[in-house]
Order: structure tokens, then C-alpha cells, then sequence
């Protein structure tokens, strides 16, 4: 057999192991997927709660006192707002367009929201997210890798925990937090979104619109004591602004994982198609050429005798 048709029946092997992974893959994507569709349907239920309350302490004033003992530089008009960005990516790679997106779309929202590079800092949860600005030289101020793929509350806790600290000491004034928000399986959309301080202005907004729509009181009587309860609630609304977050950039990073495998499966089976025609035709050649051959010796044979 021509060396030429062996080549083209190794690469028919290869691409049909390659499609196997691929598939392979492409269910395994899609299991996580469902998973985590479940868990943030749970999970919804708690984050319409805890919305709810603080909702409702908007609407009681509660919250007016969050200006007046937020953080200095809020009080600081002379001083220059530092801004961090949590920008969520994955740590793998095989997710398609993921990654590149979630960085193009927040570098492009941090550059109409910032300055230059010394207002602001980068908080990178993901390894690609972190590898990328660390290589530009951008400040990265924390990085968190490893995110699970249904990521825990307790993993949120700890990045909570690290965000707020900083915050308190005054490493930086605001933050958003950037990530791809989950429309469906084929269908992501980026979001950058402010998590502090808390804007008590835009909530009590939405609360008073809430109320009018379900005619809920919004008169409270407070025990132990406003500072008390906020210390509680406030911290419980931060990590699910950030869960919800993290929730949500998962389940579009699986979708997106999901959808690239399946295009390489079906990418897989266009060149499987089209290099069986091409083996088929090279082998039809041969034949000819051999049968041929045959026919040209035998007719010399004659010729021979004769």
C-alpha cells in the first residue's frame, strides 16, 4: 500500500481517539453543568432572603448610617479613589472564548473607569486571570486558585474575608466585581458589577419599589441594635454578592467548555468525513493503476508470443 494512504489512515486514528476525548469531555462538562444549575437553584432561595432583609433595612434607614461611618476615603473628598477589580476566570483551559472574554470585556470597563495604573489593583480569582495581568505588570493584589467546580460557600467565606480586610485597611476605596453572567448553554454576557462600599441609595431605591409592588411595611423596631444587626447581615450580603458571582461565572464557564467540546467533536467528524474520501479515492487510484499494470503486462505477454 502507498505510503501516501498510510499516512492519511494514521491521521483517520488519531482524529477519531481525539474525538473520543473530546466527547469524553463534552459529557463531562455537561454533568458539571447540571450540577451546578441544581446548587444555584438552591442556593437562589438564600440570596432572595438576604436581599429581602437588607431591602427592607434600606427602606427602614438603616443603612443612611453607612455613610456617615463608612470607610475614610469616602469621607476623604481630597483624596483619589483607588478601585479593585475582582475579575473571574478559570483556572483550565479547553473552555473556548471563556477566559479571553471575561479579560477583554474588563479591561475594556477598566479603562473607562480608571485613570491609569495606580488607581487601581487587580483581585484575580482564577489562574488565568492572575497569569495574565501578573505577565502585563499589572498589580495584583490577592489571587485565589483552585476554585472548585461547584464552588462551596466556605471557599467564598475565605475570599470574603480577604476582600473586606483590605477594604478595612484601606488598600483600596470601591469594588466591582467582573465575570461572565450565565444566559443559557450557547449564551454569556459580561457584567461588572459594584460590591463596595455598599451603595445604600440604590437599594433603598429597589426596596421602595419592592414594597409598592407587595405593600410591605417598611416600619422596623431593631433589637439588640442597628450597629449589632448590621454587623451580621452586611457580611452575609457581601458573600452573596460574591457567591452568587462565582455561581454564576461557573456555570458559564462549563456551558462554555460544553459548547467548545462539542465543536471539536463536530470538527472532528468533518475532517473523519473528508479524509475517509480523500483514503477512499487514493485506494481507488491504486487499484486503477495496479489493474492497469496488470493489463498493460499481460497485453506485452501477448505481444511477446505472437
Amino acid at each position: 500500500m502507498p505510503a501516501s494512504l498510510n499516512d492519511v489512515k494514521h491521521r483517520i486514528t488519531s482524529t477519531k481517539k481525539t474525538r473520543q476525548i473530546t466527547n469524553a469531555m463534552e459529557m463531562v462538562s455537561q454533568a458539571k453543568l447540571n450540577q451546578i444549575q441544581k446548587h444555584t437553584a438552591s442556593y437562589a432561595e438564600y440570596a432572595s432572603q438576604v436581599k429581602s432583609v437588607v431591602m427592607h433595612l434600606a427602606q427602614s434607614h438603616i443603612l443612611d448610617g453607612l455613610k456617615s461611618s463608612g470607610h475614610s476615603a469616602d469621607n476623604d473628598q481630597s483624596k483619589t479613589k483607588r478601585t479593585a477589580y475582582l475579575v473571574i476566570t478559570s483556572d483550565r483551559g479547553m473552555v473556548g472564548s471563556y477566559n479571553a472574554n471575561v479579560i477583554r470585556d474588563s479591561n475594556e470597563f477598566i479603562s473607562k473607569h480608571s485613570g491609569g495604573s495606580n488607581d487601581y489593583t487587580i483581585i484575580a480569582v482564577g489562574g488565568n486571570g492572575s497569569d495574565f495581568y501578573k505577565k502585563r505588570g499589572e498589580n495584583v493584589s490577592y489571587e485565589y486558585r483552585g476554585v472548585s467546580d461547584v464552588p462551596t460557600f466556605n471557599e467564598v467565606r475565605q475570599i470574603v474575608k480577604m476582600i473586606t480586610s483590605m477594604y478595612d485597611k484601606g488598600e483600596f476605596d470601591e469594588l466591582y466585581v467582573c465575570y461572565e453572567h450565565f444566559v443559557n448553554r450557547l449564551i454569556s454576557r459580561f457584567r461588572a458589577e459594584k460590591m463596595l462600599p455598599i451603595d445604600s441609595e440604590a437599594i433603598q431605591g429597589e426596596a421602595s419599589q419592592e414594597i409598592k409592588t407587595k405593600e410591605l411595611s417598611a416600619e422596623y423596631d431593631v433589637e439588640p441594635s442597628e450597629k449589632e444587626v448590621l454587623s451580621v447581615v452586611l457580611p452575609q450580603y457581601s458573600e452573596s454578592l460574591v457567591y452568587g458571582a462565582i455561581l454564576d461565572a461557573k456555570t458559564s464557564e462549563h456551558a462554555s467548555s460544553a459548547t467548545a467540546m462539542k465543536s471539536a467533536s463536530d470538527n472532528a467528524d468533518d475532517l473523519i468525513s473528508s479524509l475517509e474520501l480523500q483514503y477512499n479515492r487514493a485506494r481507488q487510484a491504486a487499484i486503477t493503476t495496479e489493474i492497469t499494470e496488470i493489463t498493460g503486462g499481460q497485453e506485452a505477454l501477448k505481444s511477446d508470443n505472437n
